[in-house]
């Protein structure tokens, strides 16, 4: 069983939000799960152009460190994301991995992994961040098993039980990976996630041959 968490802070060391997810870790790693951690601000990812061209080869022609990250991801039985609120949203470090990721949404790549999220905040919006960040799993094809956000500006001591509920966190997300849980309501979210991108991949497959040939290939549920 393996867990990756995804740190979109560019603060290194200081990220609180890291404090959340490496909680999360140590829970899933108490629970049997092998871990692995990545600061993607300590890597080299360039903003999406809209090209299309994973769409056709199933390949980025940008030469940076996305490869090596999604790589990461698709060997994982579950990924955890974790993002500051920045203006209301994630940190423009992770939205850039998270928008290189178009072709993994038309595929459904994360079909059978599961997810949780984590998010800090100083003022407001960590629950919303989290959220985001859920949905977004969700919308690649996982299952997710819960969120933990923190508004840490009116009291910076909130990251001791927050830390507490995200190692929590931790072992039940390693619970489900072992035990193939199943979420009715998600499931009938990912069977009309798979119909309508099956359709829009068919609608276009004299152009994006290879998330046809991905489709073609797999079977209907």
């Amino acid at each position: 069983m393996r867990i990756l968490g995804i740190n979109g802070s560019p603060r290194g060391a200081a990220s609180r939000t890291r404090r959340l997810l490496e909680a999360v870790l140590q829970g899933a790693a108490a629970a049997g799960a092998e871990t692995g951690y990545i600061d993607i601000a300590d890597h080299e990812i360039r903003p999406c152009t809209g090209c299309t061209l994973c769409y056709r080869t199933g390949e980025c022609p940008k030469s940076d460190d996305f490869a090596a990250v999604y790589e990461k991801m698709l060997a994982a039985d579950a990924i955890v994301l974790g993002s500051p609120n920045y203006i209301d949203n994630v940190s423009a470090q992770l939205k850039l991995l998270l928008d290189r990721m178009a072709d993994a949404i038309h595929c459904q790549r994360f079909a059978g992994k599961y997810g949780c999220a984590v998010s800090t905040a100083g003022g407001s919006g960590a629950d919303e961040v989290a959220a985001y960040l859920n949905q977004t799993l969700r919308v690649l094809g996982a299952t997710t098993v819960g969120a933990v956000g923190v508004v840490l500006g009116p009291d910076p001591d909130a990251l001791f039980p927050a830390e507490e509920q995200a190692y929590r966190l931790g072992t039940d997300l390693a619970a489900a990976v072992r035990e193939g849980r199943r979420y009715p309501d998600q499931e009938a979210f990912h069977q009309g996630m798979e119909e309508r991108m099956r359709f829009l991949v068919e609608a276009h497959k004299d152009e994006w041959t290879h998330e046809y040939d991905t489709w073609a290939a797999r079977p209907k549920a």
